[in-house]
């Protein structure tokens, strides 16, 4: 195995396992103290490569800094403006529902709602 294979490998299961649409930075710090020889740089080339390959979404700039997702299926996202929690949130059919209304080929729709998650809310 290429031992760029294996960075990237290790860089996608930081994703996975910190779970919380991390910010690049988020997923640097997490390597780094597993696997000191891997730089920010790789970290960040690899993050870039990996979200234009689809094997990672870009969920896209949220509360100043790109943030990154491992579940690549289509669905939209909760960010609370309390504690700043970011939420999967399925939304079935939406592509179907648009491209049947505008007969066009969606192939990427992106959908943030905003709000207070319950813990917020009731804080």
């Amino acid at each position: 195995m290429k031992r760029n294979t294996v960075q990237r490998q290790i860089i996608l299961d930081a994703i996975t396992q910190l779970g919380n649409h991390p910010t690049a930075e988020m997923v640097y710090s997490h390597v780094v103290k597993r696997h000191p020889s891997i730089g920010r740089a790789t970290v960040y080339r690899n993050l870039s490569t990996a979200a234009s390959d689809g094997e990672i979404l870009s969920v896209g700039v949220l509360d100043g800094a790109m943030r990154f997702d491992h579940n690549n299926h289509a669905h939209s996202h909760f960010v609370c403006d309390g504690c700043a929690r970011i939420i999967d949130v399925p939304v079935p059919c939406l592509n179907e529902h648009f491209a049947s209304l505008t007969d066009i080929d969606i192939t990427r729709a992106e959908l943030t709602l905003r709000g207070l998650c319950k813990n917020c809310r009731t804080a």
